[in-house]
């Protein structure tokens, strides 16, 4: 009888989730653990731990129910619509009215609740459309709701109301790759004594979590390293690589020692390569990729794109050429499939030692192409320039602040008794240099592209040569077909309202002539 009971027992959220595979069984023992700590809705306790998003569960109440969902983080509601119901019966039932037509929209907690569902019809005088939200959510709105409904309920507000996860258990690190996921986020930082912090553009974000501490830190290096990458790390404190989810995709992993515990940053890489178009690159960047000989050198700060940008111009290249293609990547973030052209990808500390070791040899491979993840090193540059010259296209990243940094930071890996020889090397072998920064956009959800570009003519090569690339970066704020300055590109930005004119100042080389630009076309 019993088993006949247990058989026919409805299961429970958190086992249906699990079914799922929304979570692991894992993640719901500890949140039933949490759960008996401190009681509420198991949804609640999930989104809390990190373990679910709200507008995952939400979709998922949606499904189960039959109903549309509604996420009261995402909607304001006026006092004209809050006093459809009174106070006293949106407590009782749990509900609170959305929009007001023909039918009442009506957010429930359970919206198979039909005694509720009638009384609440023959108060309001019409039939209702129930639509489900989460008890969590309700919570947070009866809090306000008590402190009067003048202003009504705005959904940004209430999201600052959530309460701070508490519990004991360290959230799961495959949910903290699906919250990477599902964000707009660049990165995800975890650091023993902060919360995870995602990054969006040059602002970190802490999620609403409890610190971590340096045993949470080190279950999670073990959780995405395997036994060979754990040696060397424990050799050199300090790793990267690539590290693939069955069901999130790719991601760049950093793990590093800081104050005797690790540290760890994670990056998400999209399952396709971008178009160039859908990055906001200049529209002639790919008949620079579709050259056959020079060097290409992609700028800017970590964490700005530049490897995004070089897969894009790879993948052009991929497309429109029949060629052989060589990487040297640290780690491989983007994986080309053969297209037109033989695309053969080598890590660094796994098909090569170091980049200098991996170029010293490259000539033997008969490459059409060389694409070097980062130049790092005098010898790489050296080699690179070698390349450049003798008939082949090389393109790299490079940390620099803007185009004419560039030039300086290059010259200066070398001893000065060389530096006149790299002068005219670089002058000749140079095709373009294009510096980029990811800039939030207006309402703060997404980075933008801003970019400057200089490309090699003979005015610049003379000013390369002759040392006066000082002279390069005053020639850039004028109109010409040689450069862009990145303060063109964020006044363009700000004047078609995709940036702020603050977050512009953020960014910008020269912040009177931006806000000259950005002022004499209309915009304040």
């Amino acid at each position: 009888m019993a088993q006949e009971t247990k058989k026919d027992r409805k299961p429970m959220l958190g086992e249906i989730l699990v079914e799922h595979g929304i979570i692991t069984p894992n993640m719901l023992k500890n949140a039933l653990r949490r759960q008996s700590q401190v009681g509420g809705q198991i949804g609640t306790i999930l989104i809390e731990m990190g373990y679910i998003s709200t507008d995952l569960l939400l979709e998922f109440l949606s499904n189960q129910f039959g109903v549309p969902s509604v996420n009261l983080f995402k909607i304001d509601l006026t006092p004209e619509i809050l006093k459809a119901l009174p106070l006293d019966k949106i407590k009782e039932y749990k509900v609170l009215p959305i929009e007001i037509g023909n039918k009442y929209t009506i957010a429930m907690v359970n919206p198979n609740d039909h005694i509720a569902i009638q009384n609440i019809e023959f108060i309001l005088g019409k039939s209702i459309q129930p639509v489900i939200m989460s008890s969590s959510q309700m919570d947070i709105a009866l809090k306000s709701l008590e402190k009067g409904i003048a202003g009504g309920l705005k959904g940004c507000t209430l999201e600052q109301c959530q309460p701070a996860a508490t519990g004991e258990s360290a959230v799961d690190i495959k949910a903290l790759l699906r919250r990477l996921a599902e964000t707009k986020a660049s990165d995800i930082q975890l650091t023993a004594g902060v919360p995870p912090s995602l990054k969006m553009s040059t602002e970190l974000r802490r999620m609403n979590m409890p610190p971590l501490t340096p045993v949470d830190m080190s279950g999670y290096a073990r959780a995405l390293m395997n036994p060979e990458q754990q040696e060397s790390f424990e050799k050199a404190n300090d790793l990267d690589f690539a590290f693939t989810d069955v069901d999130l995709g790719r991601f760049r992993v950093n793990i590093y020692k800081q104050r005797s515990s690790v540290s760890i940053t994670l990056r998400g890489i999209p399952d396709h390569i971008p178009a160039m178009s859908e990055l906001g690159l200049p529209d002639d960047l790919e008949k620079f990729a579709l050259k056959n000989q020079g060097l290409i050198l992609i700028t800017g700060p970590a964490g700005h794109g530049k490897s995004t940008t070089l897969a894009a111009m790879v993948d052009v290249i991929n497309t429109k050429r029949k060629c052989n293609i060589v990487t040297l990547e640290d780690p491989i973030e983007y994986l080309h499939k053969h297209k037109n052209c033989n695309v053969n990808q080598r890590e660094i500390g796994i098909d090569t030692a170091s980049f200098h070791e991996g170029l010293r040899h490259i000539f033997r491979q008969d490459p059409d192409v060389i694409v070097i993840g980062e130049m790092r090193d005098p010898i790489s540059f050296k080699i690179a320039l070698q390349a450049a010259e003798s008939g082949h296209l090389v393109m790299s990243t490079l940390h620099a602040r803007n185009a004419t940094s560039t030039i300086e930071r290059v010259i200066d890996m070398f001893p000065a008794e060389q530096q006149l020889q790299i002068r005219s090397q670089l002058a000749e072998s140079l095709v373009l240099v294009l510096s980029q920064r990811l800039v939030m956009n207006k309402d703060r959800s997404a980075p933008v592209l801003a970019y400057e570009k200089m490309i090699n003519s003979f005015k610049i090569k003379t000013f390369i040569r002759d040392g006066k690339t000082h002279q390069i970066r005053s020639q850039m704020q004028l109109p010409g077909d040689e450069y862009s300055s990145i303060d063109v590109s964020l006044a363009r930005l700000c004047i078609d309202n995709k940036i702020s004119l603050e977050e512009g100042l953020k960014h910008t080389d020269n912040p009177q002539f931006y806000q000259d630009m950005v002022k004499n076309r209309g915009i304040r």
